[in-house]
């Protein structure tokens, strides 16, 4: 397999994620959105949220490789919330953004396996170094396992799971 191709792998399993992840909040309006449906704080909101600002994250983390970054804490307060002034609407549309800007750094970046300084952080003191492919993994395993936990909630809100709504 070439780099390139291995590349355009990358970038269509991604999407592919994504895509499961927009067909749990098809037909959602906002209000649906900020919904509880289980005892756990997370709602389709708050998920989409997370989704499109982890993405953004650990994009800029291999745009920037900052040998000095920390995480910035005080953004967890809001990370799995929607806010008032957002809309799924809204975060799908700024998630297309981040996507695009996504596929752009994997056919750009010079190398999968270059070295990327990660943000310390209270839970992480020290400073680890990941490779590229890495970072790209866990950007596709947070989108999967917020999916997981997006198809529960929508399920509990009612009664649609992306399994059947693929067919519509």
């Amino acid at each position: 397999m070439t780099i390139e191709h291995e590349r355009e792998e990358l970038i269509k399993v991604l999407a592919g994620q994504r895509e499961l992840f927009r067909i749990t909040v098809r037909g959602i309006d906002d209000e649906q959105a900020r919904q509880r449906t289980t005892i756990s704080e997370l709602t389709l909101g708050g998920l989409l949220s997370h989704c499109v600002n982890t993405e953004r994250h650990w994009t800029t983390i291999l745009a920037e490789r900052d040998p000095n970054s920390e995480f910035d804490v005080s953004r967890m307060e809001s990370e799995y919330r929607l806010d008032p002034d957002q809309t799924v609407a809204g975060l799908l549309a700024e998630w297309d953004v981040v996507a695009e800007h996504t596929a752009k750094l994997i056919r750009e970046l010079p190398n999968l396996e270059d070295s990327v300084p990660t943000p310390t952080a209270p839970w992480a003191p020290e400073r680890v170094w990941l490779s590229v492919r890495y970072i790209l993994l866990h950007i596709l395993r947070e989108i999967a396992h917020h999916s997981g936990h997006a198809d529960i909630i929508r399920e509990a809100l009612d009664g649609a799971n992306t399994t059947y709504q693929r067919a519509n």
